[in-house]
């Protein structure tokens, strides 16, 4: 029978508390570091802005991206990203042809990341980020609308969507669906499920000049193949 060392098993329990003494250390220096990120780049987004309105960043993933510009594929018209983050699903619409394709962030950090991103693709001055609060946007002239937002601000989005966005403007959600609104299609399946919502009313054709103008009443946008399709609108 082995017998233990007496110096091991005087160490034994000072080494444990030191080990847990370390990894209290980590945890709480991965917390500053945590807290750090935070305070630099996401918290100047949220000064001034009421907590319930405040939307944290989690980037689109690369099937999101692929869905949103599914159910935008072929659509006239000024496309805007509200709360653009680094700029990705904008970048992606100007490359597919939704031109212009705007974005709109309030955290500085991001806008600036978003035209880094521009610039690397060559795409620096053709595509555009403005550091705005999104609910003080203007949607009167946006046909293509593209929102990532938590759940607790979708109720209030809907109010402005509907009383700002023109006829025949489309607005795709990703992550969480518009909350009263009904689909016109569905793209993708669990978190990279996306949704796309019409506006009633007239729909709209393009000038010469590529000016969205107004259509034969009853002309909506044309329905993505693959996609099931339902009655559009949403309830009241």
């Amino acid at each position: 029978m082995e017998h233990e060392d007496p110096a091991e098993a005087f160490l034994g329990p000072r080494a444990r508390r030191l080990r847990v003494v370390e990894l209290l250390q980590l945890a709480a220096g991965s917390g500053l570091a945590a807290y750090a990120v935070w305070a630099l780049l996401l918290q100047p987004g949220f000064r001034g802005v009421p907590l319930r309105l405040q939307v944290p960043y989690v980037g689109a993933s690369a099937r999101q991206v692929e869905h949103v510009l599914l159910l935008l594929r072929g659509r006239p018209g000024k496309t805007v990203d509200l709360g653009s983050g680094d700029g990705r699903i904008v970048l992606a619409a100007h490359r597919c042809g939704l031109r212009p394709a705007v974005g709109y962030e309030l955290n500085p950090w991001l806008v600036r990341l978003a035209r880094l991103h521009a610039w690397r693709a060559g795409c620096a001055g053709r595509v555009h980020y403005y550091r705005q609060d999104l609910w003080k946007v203007s949607l009167k002239d946006c046909y293509n609308v593209s929102v990532f937002l938590a759940p607790s601000v979708l109720p209030l989005l809907e109010d402005k969507l509907r009383a700002e966005l023109p006829p025949g403007a489309r607005v795709v959600a990703g992550r969480f669906p518009l909350p009263t609104w009904q689909p016109v299609a569905v793209a993708g399946e669990g978190q990279d499920c996306v949704w796309a919502y019409d506006i009633p009313g007239a729909g709209f054709a393009v000038s010469s000049s590529g000016v969205p103008s107004k259509a034969t009443p009853g002309l909506g946008s044309p329905p993505v193949p693959g996609t099931p399709t339902i009655q559009a609108g949403w309830t009241q």
